[in-house]
């Protein structure tokens, strides 16, 4: 009957470990498991955590260049967009933009970019505006106006 009592270990479930260095009478021979001549066949000549083959490994590793800006990004608008979305003689505001639902909030500021067509006649009040973008609202026959930071941080209050 088999019982915790009576079970025995596998003979070749524990490999031994090689002692090495051991003088010719431990059964390896004359050089006693270390080979012949060199740094490794002597005592103290075999280091622990030798980084051998690191410049492959390093090869293997991902670049990660450049760094992440820890200033937040303005919320961006192209004017394509606000040309759907805003009749004539509309006042473009960050207020207006986010109750639209374009941006999601107004503490980073706002930048009106360039992108796609602008036929309608629009007043703009952004914190920044790309060239081709301002541009294209004045050619249109609107304003553009810049929020200074000063005044939106007094809105914010």
């Amino acid at each position: 009957m088999l019982s915790l009592s009576n079970l025995t270990k596998d003979p070749a479930a524990k490999k031994k470990k090689r002692r090495v260095g051991r003088g010719n009478a431990s059964g390896k021979g004359n050089y006693s498991g270390r080979g012949m001549k060199g740094q490794r066949s002597r005592s103290g000549g075999k280091k622990k955590l030798a980084l051998r083959g690191l410049k492959g490994y390093l090869l293997r590793i991902p670049k990660k260049r450049g760094f992440k800006s820890l200033k937040p990004s303005k919320e961006v608008v192209n004017i394509g967009v606000l040309d759907k979305i805003a009749q004539d003689n509309d006042q473009i505001t960050p207020v207006y933009l986010l109750k639209k639902g374009l941006i999601k909030t107004t503490k980073k500021g706002v930048k009106i970019l360039g992108e796609g067509k602008l036929k309608k006649k629009l007043i703009v009040r952004a914190h920044q505006f790309s060239k081709g973008a301002k541009d294209a609202i004045i050619k249109a026959g609107g304003k553009v106006e810049i929020i200074a930071k000063s005044q939106s941080t007094k809105n914010k209050q």
